[in-house]
C-alpha cells in the first residue's frame, strides 16, 4: 500500500502542491487553541505575565520527582495565535535569534521582539508569505528565509529575493535553508543548491549529478564536514565539503511497508529531515527515526520507543538530544530515554510523558503546547519554541 502512496506522490503535476497535502493533514486535526496565557510551574518560576503557576504534577498528582534528570523538561507553557499578533495560525518554523523570535507562518514572517509580535509579508518585500524554513548566518547575522515562491535574504533591513529566474536557484519551493560560514544550503522541490555568498555563483545537486533517486529534497545539514541532504524517496546523501563526493544512505532491506532487519540502515527512504550534532547523523522520516554514529545505524519507532508518531516533519539535534516534530506532538531523546509532550482533544491542557529505561511518569501540563500538528521547533538556553499548525508554543526549561 506504501508503495503505491509513494508512486502516488510523485506523480504529483506540480511540487508546490505536495506541501499543502502534509501541511494539511494538521490542520484537519481536532485540537482546539488557547490564548490563555497561565503558566503550571511553582511559584519559584514566576511567568511573564505574572500569573498564578500551577505545579507540574504526575498522572498520581505529586510533584515532579527530582530522580528525573537524564532529559531536560519543559513547561510553563505561553501559547500565540494571531489573537496575539500573529499573522496566521498556521506556523512552520521558527528560529531563535539572539533577543528576537522568528516565526514562518502561512502569511508572513512574525518577528516577536520585546514583548511584541510584527509582521514582514511581500509587500515589505518576501518573496512569498508562506515562509517554511529559517536560518541566521554566524558572519554577517543575515536573515535567510525559505519560502513556497523563493528565497530570501533580510539584511541590514531590506530583502533581497533569489527565484529560478534571477538567479541559479534550483527550485522556487524552499523546504529547508541552512548557513555554512559564507555558504547557504537549501533543500528544494527540484534539487539541493549551494550559494556562495562571496562570488555569488549557484551549485545546483540533482539526480543528475549526484546520488539521488529523483530531485526533490526535503531537509538539509551541515555537520563533521559534511553536509547531509534528505532526499525524498532517496534516504540521505551525503557531501563530502573537502573531497566534493557524495555517497548515499538508503534503507538496505528497500521494503516500504515496514523495517524487515532493524538496525541495518536508515528506517526507510522517505527522509524529511536531517540533523548532525554531537557525533551523531539523526534522520527523521515518514515512517520512524534513524540515528547513526558512524558505523552504527539505530531505529526508533513508535510502538517501540517514546516516539509520538512514526510522522516526522522536522528534527533539530542541539548536544545530546534530538527534538522531532511529529503530527501527534513533539518527542525529545537522548537516543535512550524519552520525553514526549501532547495536547488534549478538548482543551488547552496536555501533558509529558517521560520515558526513563523501563520506567514511565506522566506529568499534566495546563496549559500545553498550542496543537499536537508540530512542523518546527528551536532551542536555546532554557527556552525552547514550538510551531505548531495553530499556533506558536512557547516553554521553560523546569528540570
Amino acid at each position: 500500500m506504501l508503495k503505491n502512496v509513494l508512486i502516488k506522490y510523485s506523480k504529483f503535476a506540480t511540487i508546490a502542491g505536495v506541501i499543502f497535502v502534509a501541511v494539511s493533514l494538521g490542520f484537519n486535526l481536532k485540537g482546539q487553541h488557547s490564548s490563555d496565557l497561565n503558566s503550571f510551574f511553582a511559584d519559584t518560576l514566576s511567568t511573564q505575565d505574572n500569573t498564578e503557576g500551577l505545579p507540574a504534577r504526575n498522572s498520581d498528582g505529586a510533584d515532579l520527582n527530582n530522580n528525573i534528570n537524564a532529559m531536560p523538561i519543559y513547561g510553563n507553557w505561553r501559547n500565540f495565535t494571531s489573537k496575539e499578533g500573529l499573522p496566521d495560525d498556521k506556523t512552520y518554523c521558527v528560529k531563535i535569534d539572539g533577543e528576537r523570535v522568528l516565526v514562518g507562518t502561512h502569511e508572513g514572517l512574525a518577528v516577536f521582539e520585546k514583548g511584541k509580535w510584527r509582521t514582514y509579508t511581500t509587500k515589505e518585500g518576501l518573496a512569498h508569505n508562506g515562509v517554511l524554513a529559517i536560518d541566521v548566518s554566524e558572519l554577517t547575522g543575515d536573515v535567510w528565509l525559505g519560502t513556497m515562491g523563493g528565497l530570501t535574504r533580510w539584511s541590514a533591513g531590506k530583502f533581497e529575493n533569489f527565484t529560478q529566474l534571477n538567479s541559479g536557484l534550483p527550485n522556487d519551493l524552499i523546504y529547508s535553508v541552512i548557513c555554512d560560514g559564507k555558504d547557504v544550503w537549501v533543500a528544494t522541490g527540484g534539487g539541493a543548491g549551494q550559494y556562495d555568498t562571496y562570488t555569488k555563483r549557484w551549485e545546483i545537486f540533482t539526480e543528475q549529478n549526484a546520488p539521488m533517486h529523483e530531485p526533490w529534497t526535503y531537509g538539509v545539514c551541515e555537520g563533521d564536514g559534511k553536509i547531509f541532504i534528505a532526499a525524498w524517496g532517496g534516504g540521505v546523501v551525503e557531501y563530502n565539503k573537502k573531497t566534493k563526493k557524495f555517497r548515499d544512505y538508503v534503507d538496505p532491506d528497500g521494503n516500504m511497508e515496514i523495517d524487515l532487519f532493524p538496525d541495518d540502515g536508515v528506517v526507510h527512504d522517505i527522509t524529511t529531515g536531517t540533523s548532525w550534532a554531537d557525533g551523531y547523523l539523526w534522520v527523521a522520516t515518514y515512517f520512524g527515526l534513524s540515528r547513526y554514529d558512524g558505523v552504527h545505524w539505530k531505529g526508533y519507532f513508535d510502538h517501540d520507543s517514546g516516539l509520538a508518531s512514526n510522522f516526522i516533519n522536522y528534527i533539530i539535534a542541539q548536544g545530546p538530544i534530538a527534538f522531532i516534530c511529529t503530527d501527534k506532538g513533539l518527542s525529545t531523546t537522548n537516543g535512550k530515554n524519552w520525553v514526549t509532550y501532547t495536547k488534549n482533544d478538548m482543551d488547552k491542557n496536555g501533558k509529558a510523558v517521560i520515558i526513563e529505561g523501563t520506567e514511565e511518569t506522566e506529568l499534566v501540563m495546563s496549559p500545553s503546547i498550542s496543537h499536537n500538528y508540530v512542523l518546527g521547533v528551536d532551542v536555546k538556553d532554557n527556552v525552547i519554541w514550538v510551531a505548531t499548525s495553530k499556533g506558536i508554543s512557547r516553554g521553560e526549561l523546569l528540570k
